[in-house]
């Protein structure tokens, strides 16, 4: 069901060197920052700010950080207003890539986007028929040996709550959910004292694309670059590595 893993990205994120520290903080305030300004400062009322929250906490992003990215979503803040931008493309091989960006300068935003696509082969275009939003959530596989639970037996309990799939993979179990489940199906985690290694809305391929040999490697360089983009939150591939 998914195509590039994004467990690396989330090890990179947390092991993150102090040069790209700054562009990791970044990229986590400006989530921070759309979530308060979408649904409120407070993360017991705001799903999506406390998930927001969670990532920053996972990065070591100190908290005085945090809390003026909430109150610039607030209006509290000041600063330039932060713009949430889709673009859709295609990368190396007609791979197919939805990049998220959260940026204060939509011209910046846009042109980085043309440009790592170009220079990587590939070039803007119509892909969205290909992915569907769903909730996703990502258990390491050292947290379930921590707790000692085996998701097999709360499978059931999860399908009922709104779990849709349970997809073993080699860093864990990756769970996907409609968009309306997603915090029922956390929340039930975190009743049984199961830690998230991500839970956010991402948009997931219909139909993936097994990729390999040089174009590959061409992939995984254009996501690298991706990743390094400040104004980037996020991408999402078709593109099976």
């Amino acid at each position: 069901m998914s195509g590039h893993s994004k467990w690396a990205t989330t090890k990179r994120a947390k092991a993150a060197v102090d040069a790209k520290r700054g562009a990791i903080f970044t990229k986590i305030a400006n989530v921070i920052t759309i979530a308060a300004r979408e649904k409120g400062g407070d993360p017991d009322t705001n799903f999506t700010l406390r998930m927001a929250m969670e990532k920053a906490k996972q990065a070591n992003m100190p908290k005085d950080n945090i809390t003026r990215a909430i109150k610039r979503g607030t209006g509290e803040g000041g600063g330039q207003e932060v713009a949430e931008l889709l673009y859709e493309g295609f990368g190396p091989a007609k791979s197919q890539f939805i990049i998220k960006c959260l940026t204060d300068n939509r011209n910046r935003a846009g042109a980085s986007i043309r440009h790592l696509l170009a220079k990587h082969g590939g070039s803007l275009g119509a892909v969205a028929w290909n992915f569907e939003k769903k909730g996703v959530i990502r258990i390491l596989k050292e947290e379930l040996k921590n707790t000692n639970v085996k998701l097999d037996d709360l499978e059931l309990s999860l399908i009922d709550i709104g779990a849709e799939d349970l997809l073993p993979e080699e860093e864990g179990v990756t769970i996907y959910t409609k968009i309306e489940d997603l915090q029922a199906v956390k929340k039930f985690l975190e009743e049984k004292n199961i830690k998230t290694e991500t839970a956010d809305i991402e948009f997931i391929a219909k139909e993936n694309q097994k990729i390999e040999g040089e174009d590959r490697e061409k992939i995984e360089k254009l996501i690298e670059e991706l990743e390094d983009c400040e104004d980037v939150a996020d991408y999402y591939t078709n593109a099976v590595l």
